[in-house]
């Protein structure tokens, strides 16, 4: 083929084959959970981890949809990946609190919940 005849394909459509971005995909999966399919959801969101595995509000959703399905030992393993990735976000240890407090365990919510209020007051352990 000659490149009198190669026609490059315009932007629009180089953008629609390009590989979502792990944002991307994280709107989907909101659409997706407000439609009502949190499995479809979950998927989504592990599409997301995947590609950027420090992802962290996509850890955040999988542990809330994990939860909601009953799959505790899945949130809080996402829930403890938040706190992982933002250790001194006081709002990440409140979530991980929630969290154990939904999965039934009550010690572990109370020391999230603690550890969420010392940094929410700036202090360090």
């Amino acid at each position: 083929m000659s490149r009198a005849n190669f026609r490059q394909p315009d932007l629009e459509q180089r953008r629609d084959t390009a590989m979502p971005t792990a944002e991307q995909l994280y709107d989907e999966a909101v659409a997706l959970r407000d439609a009502g399919d949190k499995p479809g959801a979950i998927a989504k969101l592990q599409e997301a981890i995947a590609l950027e595995p420090g992802h962290a509000i996509s850890h955040g959703m999988l542990a809330k949809l994990h939860v909601d399905l009953g799959q505790f030992d899945e949130a809080i393993a996402h829930a403890l990946k938040v706190v992982e990735l933002e250790p001194d976000d006081f709002f990440s240890h409140t979530a991980l609190s929630v969290i154990y407090q939904r999965c039934g365990k009550i010690r572990e919510a109370e020391e999230a919940k603690a550890k969420a209020q010392r940094l929410q007051y700036g202090i360090k352990d």
